[in-house]
């Protein structure tokens, strides 16, 4: 049954009270819980068309899950659906799902309607009133089916408490009358622990029991007690007991009391035998004679003798007999039974046509005579003379085992495992096997001498060392040459640093001025030289200039600079650019330079992309998630 359903699995159905609480309460937490003033009226609209529509699916889901959880009764194994169709009604059965699945239609219908209406509400008090006259609705739904959500709760506890039958596995099914000892017979042979007293219908329901044989699990299941009534007047209890016999492929064992302490007669037994016989159809039977230890059948009227042997004979039964009491052949007895079972799935499925696939996919080779000559078994002298191996017997032979103790025993012994080579010497047998690498043997490239050769090489390196062989005349120069290069070597880096300002001067990291701007700072000297490189005279618009700016600001002559401040004795400018550098941090213009040209680098990308700077104002997270997620509460939300 568990490889089927797992009814222990099904949720609890709840009541239609506790239905309705569920469903609303995760509709009040889940969605949004206020309207603020501002809102327009499609807002509105949304909120309680997102209520509405909340609700339904919560509904919808609940509904499909009870739906697909509880089994329907046309997909699972006959065996199961006419015992549910026993202890619960099929039609009650189908009409509480039926029931179930109409209003959930029902409920998806009104939220499809009241959401339509939803759409034209034009207030937010009509909005509301439809909201509840929406889950009003749903409720009053839900009400309705109030006990079929209680039927479907019980059903769903028994069928948990139901134990779990595989239909298809090895099964032995024990039947008969009340209080013939089956169930004392299955706590026997299982683990299982049914319930035995000494009056009828102690076993009200299917037992299961499991127990291994041949390497194999079994089930083994106890069923209620039968009367020999007709099929109509029997109760849920014996119908337990038929529905199992009709739909399980099992071996049936048939139990009787001979003794006939169980309140029923020997003649009364087998006329319940005829009257199920139809339910054994294909079945293996085993008749079991319990309660040995009283009665046996050799005690038996001549009579009683011949109904037993009847159904032995007419039904092909198998007949053993047991005492649960004293356990004489209760082994044997399930042990035949298992053997019968066994034999009858085998011979079921070479009837079957599953039986000429697995054939085609086996091939039985099957040697054929190739000559005459007859081959005997081939049997060595020394093993037919040898003297069988005594460890108590000082002249045994030596065996490997033997070898390995004399030597220290496990952990400390090594196996010689070329002593069993086959060589044409013995005497190769512990020679070392050369070593190859890329084809070639290692030990054709070994040189014996090497040790002495590279001794000498190293003595003939001292040598000439300490002759001075490897020692080389240093370029001698003399004072002019000296000076010379000296000179050489300052006017390179003069150069380098001529080439470096004159780069950071022409760099265009700089903004460039459009030529409205740039015509403000041009000379009116600059716009007549270029005026007469183009071939016109620049006389007049030069005059007309210099007149134009007589008027704000002053003449050449008295921009002149004082005579004053000409006598006074100025540093040349190269000590005060100096001065000026260690003012800041740096040794000499060198330093400067390179430090700009480091600068303009570095602000290069930054200028290119369009980028923030570091003295740009930088805001990192402009709405930080705890402070705007959530629902919005009293006060203001502005963090700064």
């Amino acid at each position: 049954m568990a490889s089927l359903y797992n009814f222990k699995k099904i949720e609890p159905v709840p009541t239609s009270s506790d239905f309705v609480d569920i469903i609303l309460s995760k509709t009040q937490r889940k969605t949004p819980t206020v309207i603020h003033k501002n809102y327009n009226i499609g807002r509105i609209r949304q909120f309680y068309m997102r209520k509405v529509k909340f609700t339904q699916e919560n509904f919808d889901e609940k509904f499909k899950n009870i739906l697909d959880e509880f089994p329907k009764l046309e997909d699972i194994h006959p065996f199961y659906a006419d015992l549910m169709n026993v202890l619960y009604d099929r039609d009650h059965y189908k009409l509480a799902l039926g029931q179930i699945n109409t209003a959930r239609h029902l409920i998806d219908q009104v939220a499809k309607d009241y959401v339509r209406l939803l759409k034209f509400g034009d207030s937010l008090y009509r909005c509301k009133q439809l909201k509840k006259a929406a889950l009003g609705r749903m409720a009053t739904v839900m009400k309705r089916q109030k006990d079929s959500l209680a039927y479907l709760e019980q059903v769903r506890q028994h069928l948990s408490r139901l134990p779990s039958i595989d239909p298809n596995t090895r099964t032995l099914l024990i039947c008969g009358y009340p209080n013939v000892g089956k169930s004392s017979f299955i706590n026997k042979i299982t683990r299982a622990e049914v319930d035995v007293q000494p009056y009828a219908f102690t076993t009200k329901s299917l037992f299961v029991g499991h127990m291994d044989y041949k390497y194999m699990r079994w089930q083994v299941i106890d069923t209620p007690g039968i009367l020999d009534h007709p099929l109509e007047e029997r109760n849920t209890i014996e119908m337990q007991s038929i529905t199992a016999m009709a739909h399980l492929r099992s071996c049936i064992m048939y139990f009787m009391d001979l003794s006939e302490q169980c309140g029923y007669s020997i003649e009364d037994q087998v006329k319940l035998f005829h009257s199920i016989k139809p339910l054994f159809a294909n079945k293996p039977i085993v008749l079991v004679i319990n309660k040995i230890d009283q009665v046996k059948p050799e005690d038996l009227p001549e009579e009683q003798r011949k109904w037993i042997e009847e159904i032995a004979a007419e039904e092909n039964a198998t007949v053993l007999t047991m005492s649960c009491y004293n356990d004489e052949g209760v082994m044997s007895v399930r042990n035949n039974a298992c053997d019968k079972l066994l034999a009858a799935r085998v011979e079921m499925k070479m009837k079957g046509n599953k039986i000429n696939d697995v054939i085609n996919k086996i091939h039985l080779a099957r040697p054929q005579q190739r000559d005459n000559v007859p081959r005997l078994p081939h049997i060595p002298a020394e093993t037919k003379t040898r003297v069988k191996y005594d460890k108590n017997d000082p002249n045994r032979r030596k065996l490997a085992k033997d070898i390995e103790e004399e030597n220290g025993g496990a952990g400390v012994f090594n196996v010689d495992l070329k002593k069993q080579y086959m060589l044409e010497d013995d005497e190769w047998k512990y020679d070392k096997i050369p070593e190859f690498l890329d084809g070639h043997n290692v030990a054709d490239f070994i040189d014996p001498e090497i040790a002495e050769k590279l001794e000498a090489l190293e003595r003939e390196e001292e040598r000439l060392e300490a002759e001075g062989f490897y020692q080389s005349d240093e370029e001698i120069l003399d004072d002019e040459e000296e000076i010379l290069r000296t000179a050489a070597d300052g006017i390179r880096d003069r150069k380098k640093l001529i080439v470096q300002a004159h780069r950071a001067a022409r760099g265009r990291t700089r903004p460039v001025l459009p030529k409205t701007a740039a015509a403000k700072f041009s000379t009116v000297s600059e716009m007549g030289e270029h005026l007469e490189s183009m071939g016109i005279d620049a006389t007049n618009a030069a005059e007309r200039t210099r007149t134009a700016a007589a008027g704000r600001k002053r003449t050449r002559n008295e921009a002149l600079p004082d005579q004053a401040v000409k006598d006074v004795d100025v540093r040349e400018r190269d000590e005060a650019l100096t001065e000026e550098m260690s003012n800041l941090g740096f040794r000499n213009v060198k330093q400067k330079l390179e430090a700009d040209k480091q600068k303009k680098q570095g602000q290069k990308p930054s200028a290119l992309m369009g980028k923030r700077g570091e003295s740009d104002r930088q805001i990192q997270t402009k709405m930080p998630k705890h402070l705007f997620s959530g629902k919005r509460g009293m006060g203001s939300t502005d963090r700064r």
